[in-house]
């Protein structure tokens, strides 16, 4: 259902010019057909005694045809080609058009009851003044709407479409949040990263039991918000600021002085709302690529700034950086963009710099709470 929903809503302009070629064809039939039903059936009856009832009905199966087929094909013309394009002056045009539709069908209606003896020769202009008001009145009356009707109901099955739309994009924001959810819980509960922490919590026991008690706490809580991230797609900059301080410590348990950090996120920024694991992911790379893989280690800065609207969260580190383009969609750091395309679509970026000899990966996202 997803794959058809997606064709269906990637090209709304094709679907668009089917539709009204497939129901100008139908009209152009329709139309047709009414014209030789009306044909025959007034060559059939014209020379046959008709009671005033049945000269009433023919006189107004004449009009309606003449007036009625030509309306709903230029209405729907209009209605599919202009709508969009001047939404504000389309009552005015189908107005316009259902007036001149109605004055030509009273002529015409006119013309074709004198020729056919419906009305007594000499009679046309007598047949004009009492047809035309008539014309005019049910012709605006159900013209209107006719198309208020299929305005609403187009209006409807356009709402209705994109709500479909946002429920498959939604979906996929969970499937994605929860890939990265699990891939973060992969990471933390990696034989190595488990093992060199369990490690580090030994070797403090004897030395400084309330640190290693601290980090055994701190340890729960990333595996606790981990497991939790699948529950909601935003949370508050100050849990996601938490976590990765309390990752950063874990990690100096096994690092020391090889792992340099700064933190330096504005408490005025607390509340506002970021994908969960976003700046983790950032950190956790770093640290991956750059402290692990030196012998001097890393230094790393997080830094975080509102302007305009825009929140700016960005990782700063002394690595020999990497581009965006080479990551696969399955790394962490390729679900955080299709992540942070899904939630804030052309407002929610990431970026990698170079300046000088720091890499500076940045998230951009709206700044709201």
């Amino acid at each position: 259902m997803s794959f058809d929903l997606e064709q269906r809503t990637s090209m709304p302009g094709t679907a668009q010019k089917e539709t009204w070629a497939s129901s100008f064809v139908k009209g152009i039939w329709i139309a047709a057909g009414a014209a030789v039903f009306v044909a025959l059936l007034l060559l059939i009856i014209q020379h046959v005694q008709l009671s005033q009832a049945w000269d009433k009905f023919i006189n107004s199966l004449v009009y309606s045809t003449l007036i009625g087929m030509p309306s709903a094909l230029i209405l729907n013309f209009i209605g599919h080609r202009y709508t969009g394009r001047f939404p504000r002056l389309i009552v005015l045009m189908y107005i316009v058009a259902l007036l001149a539709i109605a004055t030509f069908g009273a002529f015409a209606g006119a013309f074709v009851l004198e020729r056919t003896g419906f009305i007594p020769p000499g009679y046309y202009w007598r047949e004009i003044q009492t047809s035309f008001p008539i014309c005019i009145v049910i012709t605006l009356t159900f013209g209107l709407s006719i198309s208020a009707f299929e305005t609403m109901r187009h209006k409807l099955q356009s709402a209705t479409l994109e709500l479909r739309t946002r429920q498959v994009e939604h979906e996929r924001a969970k499937k994605l949040l929860a890939e990265a959810r699990l891939s973060s819980l992969e990471s933390r509960i990696h034989p190595h990263f488990l093992f060199n922490t369990l490690n580090s919590i030994a070797s403090l026991i004897p030395s400084d039991p309330k640190r290693a008690e601290d980090i055994v706490s701190k340890l729960a809580s990333l595996l606790r918000f981990s497991l939790n991230a699948n529950n909601s797609s935003l949370v508050p900059l100050e849990q996601e600021v938490k976590i990765v301080r309390e990752y950063l410590e874990i990690e100096s348990t096994r690092f020391g002085s090889r792992l340099r950090y700064q933190i330096a996120v504005p408490d005025a920024l607390a509340a506002i709302k970021v994908p969960p694991l976003a700046l983790q992911t950032l950190v956790e790379n770093s640290v991956k690529h750059v402290a692990t893989q030196r012998v001097e280690g890393a230094s790393i800065q997080i830094t975080g700034a509102a302007e305009d609207s825009q929140l700016r969260l960005e990782v700063i580190d002394d690595g020999p950086g990497f581009s965006l383009a080479a990551v696969s969609p399955e790394h962490g750091l390729g679900n955080l963009v299709a992540r942070l395309q899904l939630l804030f679509e052309d407002r929610g970026q990431l970026d990698v710099t170079r300046d000088g000899t720091r890499t500076i990966a940045r998230i951009s996202i709206p700044a709201e709470t």
